[in-house]
Parts: structure tokens; sequence; C-alpha cells
């Protein structure tokens, strides 16, 4: 039996990191903190500051917090 392996797009943990940048660049585009976006979403600072340094892989509830805080499309902080 011949197994077949698909390649992976982009490695996981780079992915983190990526979506943690693209958080952080939207964020400051719109000029607000850490300390603010948690508070809009419902979450704590600390947790926005793992993301912003690709130390969490989001869940997609979370994504969607992120986006209605910043009033954004979820697909807005899709790497």
């Amino acid at each position: 039996m011949k197994v077949v392996e698909f390649p992976k797009v982009v490695p996981q943990e780079k992915l983190e990191v990526r979506f943690g940048a693209k958080l952080r660049q939207i964020r400051n585009e719109k000029d607000i903190s850490q300390e603010a976006l948690a508070d809009k979403a419902g979450l704590t600072r600390s947790y926005i500051g793992r993301i912003d340094r690709g130390r969490i892989n989001v869940s997609l509830a979370t994504l969607y917090k992120l986006a209605e805080a910043l009033e954004i499309s979820p697909k807005e902080l899709l790497p």
C-alpha cells in the first residue's frame, strides 16, 4: 500500500507568527493598545500579547472576537 503525503501549506509555527504580526499591524494602524483590544474582545492583555508574538494558535471563536473588536471582517486577520 502506498502512503500519500500532502505537503504542508505553511508550517504551524510560521502561521501563528504571521497571524500575530497581522493582528499587531491592524491594531497599530487603528491605534488600539493591547489592553484596549483585550477589553473590547473580552480577553486579557497578556493573551493579546502572546497572540501578537505568535505564541498562541487562536480558536475560531477568538478570531471572531478579535475581528468584531477591531470592527473588521475575520478574513482581514488571516495572514
